[in-house]
């Protein structure tokens, strides 16, 4: 899906209607026992973040979501069904977080407990005005802070129905979000329909983050993935990495606003040539990593390019479908060159000697190196992130059904740059601090990003169209 921020993803004026966990199933949440299976490592980091940032004085939104239309003015009470089904189908959506002192302790409704309340908030004549209450509302709704956690929402005209889901941060990933759209449209389509889907039971994330801190705390800082983590710290002045250009940022200044770059950067044949030429390497990842370490030494003249490389953690085939927060990160570091076979051959020997330490999550690394990382922002470290969404199901269908990924842009110092491929080519988004300097800069990296993979493919395909004398 396109990723973008909510002022930009096509919201058009209806009559809005919104589903909540009801009065009943709150209240069964509140009578419940500590869940024994623990947050994962990367849950109760983004938790504990998003109140420190708090503790700061700063309220920063950071919720993801999904929008996308569904034909016609919606059946409600089939939409709902669907929501609702769709919602117990997946565990981590049913359980929450409770602090006890200084720990953070998991709940777990049971799904006969889960049941949605509609309300109808009103006409909205405005779409401007219709951005505004969403955004307020999905803030308040999907706080990382409070529970529940989660909210839908539809608007709802003659001629179709935008549907709205969005959720903390903790119970969803990009991956998540892309498979919304098919499945509440089936279950939608079933509901109106009276054709019933048969679906394969899903693993729970819940049962996921149980097993995989299990293994975490099976380490300790002899462990050959700590070692290696704290050289790679090392070498980045004791920080986890920052994107390598300047961003007209103060030390020790406030957190400041950002903003989001979102726009097409390659079209379908240009991308297909991008990986052609990188498939040797390894495809459009490791290209697009080697482009950046290219473009930001030009931009920032560091004699390296060091980031962090997210990756999924879906390794078992129970996982494929669930809904959760599956992502690890992997360190990567990139001498300088304005060569990109150069970059390219680097970036390759790099994930493959270092993509095994995203197993380990980087909440559970940090704490057995025992340095001080108290967050002040809720991105950690700077990342470049790359999708082929094309082999999702429903993908080919997104154009037509407005199907946006929305991610909550507010504060922070980092860059984060996603680039998704889609069947109409590249698609790139990237939150950024909002100064001057950061603007130009990351406008001037894009830019080049395009320029580079677009003329790299575009010699390659020239010598492949030589011809060959003998």
């Amino acid at each position: 899906m396109r990723i973008s921020d909510i002022q930009r993803c096509e919201v058009r004026p209806g009559r809005l209607v919104e589903w909540r966990f009801s009065p009943a199933t709150i209240a069964a949440a509140s009578a419940l026992p500590a869940d024994p299976r623990p947050p994962a490592y990367i849950q109760e980091s983004h938790v504990r973040t998003a109140r420190s940032v708090r503790a700061d004085g700063l309220f920063v939104p950071t919720w993801l979501g999904t929008a996308f239309d569904l034909p016609g003015r919606a059946d409600l009470d089939a939409l709902e069904r669907a929501l609702r089904s769709w919602t117990v189908r997946h565990e981590t959506l049913r359980s929450g977080f409770r602090w006890a002192g200084d720990e953070l302790h998991r709940f777990t409704l049971a799904e006969h407990d889960v049941s949605l309340h509609r309300e109808v908030i009103g006409d909205f004549t405005d779409a401007e005005a219709l951005v505004r209450y969403l955004q307020a509302r999905f803030d308040v709704a999907a706080d990382a802070l409070g529970w529940p956690n989660l909210i839908y929402a539809a608007v709802v005209r003659d001629d179709s129905t935008s549907v709205y889901a969005v959720f903390d941060h903790t119970n969803v990933d990009a991956y998540s979000l892309h498979r919304i759209p098919e499945e509440i449209h089936d279950l939608y389509t079933a509901g109106i329909t009276g054709q019933p889907i048969i679906r394969a039971r899903v693993g729970s994330y819940v049962d996921f983050c149980e097993q995989e801190r299990a293994d975490a705390d099976g380490i300790d800082d002899t462990h050959a993935i700590v070692a290696r983590w704290r050289e790679f710290i090392g070498r980045c002045d004791g920080r986890l990495p920052e994107f390598p250009v300047d961003l007209g940022l103060q030390p020790g200044s406030a957190l400041p606003v950002q903003k989001l770059m979102r726009e097409p950067l390659l079209d379908a044949d240009a991308a297909a040539a991008f990986e052609e030429r990188c498939r040797p390497y390894g495809g459009s990842l490791v290209g697009l990593l080697a482009a950046t370490a290219v473009i930001v030494h030009e931009l920032g003249g560091h004699p390296y390019y060091r980031t962090v490389v997210p990756f999924h953690t879906r390794l078992k085939t129970a996982w494929s479908d669930s809904v959760g927060w599956y992502v690890g990160g992997a360190p990567i570091e990139v001498p300088a060159t304005r060569n990109f076979d150069d970059a390219l051959t680097a970036v390759r020997a790099e994930l493959r000697a270092n993509r095994s330490l995203a197993r380990i999550p980087l909440a559970r690394v940090l704490r057995l190196l025992g340095a001080d990382f108290r967050p002040r922002s809720p991105d950690m470290y700077s990342i470049v992130s790359y999708v082929d969404a094309r082999p999702l199901p429903g993908s080919a269908h997104w154009t037509e059904q407005k199907a946006y990924g929305l991610i909550r842009v507010s504060h922070g110092d980092q860059v984060c740059v996603w680039v998704n491929r889609l069947h109409e080519g590249l698609w790139l988004a990237c939150r950024y601090p909002d100064t001057g300097v950061a603007r130009t800069n990351v406008r001037r990296y894009v830019e080049g990003l395009r320029d580079l993979i677009t003329s790299v493919s575009a010699r390659d395909g020239l010598r492949a169209a030589e011809p060959v004398f003998s």
